[in-house]
């Protein structure tokens, strides 16, 4: 594929992703929605995030359905993407990142408006642990990554469709068994590219971006999709 190719591909798939994702959270947190105080759940976010997954690795078909810095730099590790290629895909994911937190925020724009404390709305963006210890959450990123990761790189299913829906179901259960102490972004371009949006937003009354530990989820999944893929070039033959 050419490079404007890829560059749209994901740039359209991770787009998609975090529109699902942030409308989701947005739906949970903000007042005045349909889902306020009502179906408002964890299960709820996790649903849609898997979702979001689904809908955007589908739409990234052409290029792989990567949508995830992480994914691409596993597969560029395991021979699967050449590494000529990586920068392109990034640049497709966190302009899509960005791109689809914005769109997330045009939907919510007069909840946020109406919202009498917007100061807690980082977290629809992007993922703040509820204890903050940088190592910890590191190493909880790049441990829900490698399941991930691991997950993709090994599962039967080569080339088929199949592996977006099954990879919706693993990013669904990550969530709702790994998800609570950082928020499981397990996706550098997911939490980077909606941090400097919200930076950026006019959203009245809204908190800081936390940039000192803006570093975490980057740095975290790219460990833990590295180590995947050296685990996942062994596996066959331990398993043998």
């Amino acid at each position: 594929m050419s490079a404007g190719s890829i560059i749209l591909s994901e740039f359209l798939g991770t787009m998609v992703l975090l529109l699902f994702g942030c409308g989701v959270v947005a739906n949970v947190l903000l007042t005045r929605t349909n889902a306020d105080g009502d179906t408002a759940s964890w299960v709820l976010i996790t649903f849609g995030w898997g979702f979001g997954v689904f809908a955007g690795a589908s739409i990234a078909d052409a290029s792989g359905g990567a949508i995830n810095p992480a994914v691409t730099l596993a597969s560029a590790i395991a021979g699967g993407t050449p590494w000529s290629q990586v920068p392109w895909y990034f640049i497709g994911q966190f302009l899509g990142a960005f791109v689809g937190a914005v769109l997330a925020w045009l939907v919510y724009k007069l909840q946020f408006d109406a919202g009498e404390d917007n100061s807690g709305t980082l977290n629809i963006f992007s993922t703040n642990p509820p204890i903050k210890k940088p190592v910890w959450n590191l190493v909880t990123e790049a441990i829900g990554t490698f399941a991930l990761v691991l997950f993709l790189l090994v599962a039967p299913y080569g080339d088929s469709p199949a592996i977006y829906a099954a990879a919706a179901a693993v990013v669904m259960g990550i969530g709702q068994t790994l998800g609570g102490p950082t928020g499981y972004a397990i996706n550098p371009a997911r939490d980077l590219g909606p941090r400097i949006a919200y930076a950026v937003l006019p959203i009245r009354g809204k908190g800081r971006p936390d940039w000192g530990y803006s570093w975490v989820p980057v740095v975290g999944p790219l460990i833990g999709a590295a180590l995947a893929a050296l685990v996942a070039a062994v596996a066959p033959v331990a398993a043998g």
